[in-house]
């Protein structure tokens, strides 16, 4: 199996922007906890994070047969971005969203999640575990 990991505006801040919120991990420390896991699943993944919507929506067409499933964060494009809603619709790839802090409990805007509405499931406030629910529930799904 082979999984593409999107991550969204300021993911690449880690460890430094808002701690109390998000942790004092770094984006460095997140692909190295993504790789391990696919490691220990012995699944090949590709992590990518980008802060521009354009090259996010670029990333996922890239990966219509190229991948079998999608881990993304969208970060703030999870509550403004038709586009990347549109384009996980287009490829129909197995996608689930995932957030470090939990939205639902966060301000009023961040309570609606448009790419959420292309993923099957949705893992939101575990942290860094989150992105291990999301790996492990693909490959049970579609593994």
């Amino acid at each position: 199996m082979k999984l593409l990991v999107i991550n969204g505006p300021n993911l690449n801040m880690l460890g430094i922007r808002e701690p109390g919120i998000y942790g004092d991990r770094s984006y460095e420390a997140l692909v190295k906890f993504v790789q391990d896991v696919c490691a220990e699943h012995g699944v090949e993944v590709e992590c990518f994070q980008s802060n521009h919507e354009g090259d996010i929506v670029d990333k996922i067409q890239a990966a219509y047969g190229a991948v079998d499933g999608i881990v993304i964060n969208p970060a703030a494009y999870t509550h403004t971005s038709v586009a990347i809603l549109d384009a996980l619709k287009a490829v129909s790839i197995p996608a689930v969203e995932v957030h470090l802090s939990d939205v639902s409990a966060r301000e009023e805007f961040r309570h609606i999640s448009y790419a959420g509405l292309a993923c099957e499931k949705t893992y939101a406030g575990f942290g860094f575990d989150g992105y291990r629910m999301a790996v492990e529930y693909l490959l049970e799904r579609h593994g």
